[in-house]
């Protein structure tokens, strides 16, 4: 019996883009509120439901699809961090769950930057606009973690800027993936890294 070799080609659509633009627009907000700008509404809980949550699942689903476990398990990770964010924060306000301690909220955002400083590892073989990127995520959530246990009112406005230019950067490298594959040409450096 003859053997035949099937090749299927991938022509579905690159989920990068979608997954860091949620991602980064989400965290933009929310920074602005941890910067002093607002505060906590329903605008940076429903855009952490609904856009850094689902919109990072839904595209880290495609990019398994891809071949992508990168992508797959970052999307997947963060845009169920989103949700588990709004949770601790709405929770304890519908009176389903006690609201965490200080130290309790301190270890979450911890194992999240220890999390993000592995994955910043992985980009230095990806790109410099995703290095830029978990680079200042993993500043992020150690400064969020100091701010929550210090109580620091200076250091958490820092820690919104610093989250702010974060959020810029990923809504960045999702713009420059989208907008050069468009153009078929380099728009935006992203700072590949040659393999």
């Amino acid at each position: 019996m003859e053997q035949t070799t099937l090749t299927i080609k991938d022509n579905s659509a690159n989920p990068g883009p979608l997954g860091l633009l949620a991602f980064g627009m989400t965290t933009v907000l929310l920074n602005l509120h941890n910067a002093g700008f607002y505060d906590m509404n329903s605008m940076i809980l429903a855009m952490g439901i609904f856009y850094g949550g689902s919109a990072q699942i839904i595209a880290g689903i495609l990019e398994s699809k891809k071949n992508n476990s990168f992508g797959m398990t970052a999307f997947i990770s963060y845009g169920f961090f989103w949700l588990s964010l709004v949770g601790i924060i709405l929770m304890p306000k519908m009176n389903i769950f006690e609201g965490p301690s200080v130290g309790a909220m301190v270890a979450y955002l911890i194992m999240w930057g220890i999390f993000t400083s592995l994955f910043f590892i992985g980009t230095l073989k990806i790109s410099k606009a995703l290095q830029v990127v978990f680079g200042t995520l993993a500043v992020l959530f150690f400064l969020l973690a100091l701010g929550d246990y210090t109580e620091n009112s200076t250091i958490k406005t820092i820690t919104g800027i610093e989250g702010i230019f974060c959020g810029a950067s990923a809504i960045y490298a999702g713009v420059g993936t989208l907008l050069n594959e468009v153009y078929g040409r380099v728009v935006m450096p992203l700072g590949p890294i040659n393999q």
